[in-house]
């Protein structure tokens, strides 16, 4: 009877023990999950360190990847300085300022412009065609015609630095675009601003994935020209079981192979990031037509466990990262 008594005593002991011990896990569980260590983003060149700081300011207060990513991209759309993206962007070879961009979410929900003139931020009319319509591209004029519908502005985007060098350009016409393009606006002492489109992935504290490219373009092309940017599985791809990816530089290379979706594939199979953005670059030289010593094509892409990884054709291409842990500037591994 005795140690009946005991063997009761124990279990119940047992028992309290093992309540307050799920009850000490739980509330370290969930006080883990507020803590700003699973959240991350990452972008595109030199000027994407403002442009997570602005992602950032969302993450860090546990906000969605998706409204992350739009206000993130949103800065360099709205610097004048920065002129491979939006305001100030430098226009095609008649004059007009194109814009480009696209944005996907974790439940593959994605929406897009392209070819849309007088709206600064492109991104957030790609994000209104996703909430808004059963669409996912509208493009020239009827994007237009929907962002002015839905309350955007219009304006001029071709600004007096932009207009003076595509006059100047004018008088050779000459159509080569350049690769790393410098900009005495972010390094004044002369150093290179590697920059182009601005692609960014973000991992939310939920690990929910979202991702947002936008552009100008090809400095002087043909109107009408649409590169990778709004190309949803070329310019950018999530897939929130997988990771994210991203790309820059000459939109058509990319398009060739469906590079942000292939990567992302690679992922899935297994490889690191850096790794899956490498093989996609030796894609690109496996199937190109073209002799691509002047062409420039950069990835960037991150997976489930938060690790990231970028690889370019060229030298020259920078990637930012912004965690809880790390705000950096990363020179990419290069093919040549």
């Amino acid at each position: 009877m005795n140690t009946r008594r005991k063997f009761i005593k124990l279990s119940i002991l047992s028992s309290a023990s093992l309540f307050i011990t799920k009850q000490l896990f739980a509330h370290t569980a969930k006080k883990y999950d507020t803590v700003k260590d699973n959240a991350i983003v990452i972008s595109t060149w030199d000027f994407g360190k403002a442009a997570n700081a602005a992602a950032w300011e969302v993450l860090k207060n546990n906000g969605k990847a998706l409204d992350a990513v739009e206000a993130g991209v949103k800065v360099p759309e709205a610097d004048p300085d920065v002129q491979s993206v939006g305001l100030g962007g430098r226009p095609d070879r008649d004059g007009r300022v194109t814009l480009d961009a696209c944005i996907m979410d974790e439940k593959n929900n994605c929406g897009s412009v392209a070819c849309l003139e007088h709206i600064v931020h492109a991104i957030s009319v790609a994000r209104m065609v996703m909430e808004k319509t059963p669409h996912i591209i509208l493009v020239g004029d009827g994007a237009l015609q929907f962002a002015l519908e839905n309350g955007f502005k219009k304006e001029n985007l071709l600004t007096a630095k932009s207009e003076n060098e595509w006059k100047k350009w004018l008088e050779k016409t000459e159509y080569k675009p350049v690769m790393n393009i410098e900009n005495e606006h972010y390094h004044p002492k002369g150093d290179k601003d590697n920059h182009d489109t601005i692609g960014m992935v973000a991992m939310d504290n939920n690990g929910d994935f979202s991702g947002a490219c936008t552009t100008s373009g090809l400095s002087y092309k043909m109107h009408g020209r649409v590169g990778d940017s709004p190309i949803i599985g070329a310019g950018l791809f999530v897939d929130n079981e997988v990771g994210a990816a991203t790309a820059t530089g000459v939109g058509e290379e990319v398009i060739r192979i469906a590079g942000a979706h292939l990567i992302v594939e690679f992922m899935r199979n297994g490889d690191e990031p850096e790794v899956a953005c490498r093989k996609a670059v030796e894609r690109i030289i496996q199937k190109s037509p073209k002799d691509l010593k002047d062409v420039q094509v950069g990835f960037l892409a991150m997976n489930k466990k938060g690790e990231y990884g970028a690889y370019s054709l060229q030298k020259g291409f920078t990637y930012c990262i912004r965690s809880g842990k790390e705000e950096k500037i990363h020179d990419a591994k290069s093919a040549f």
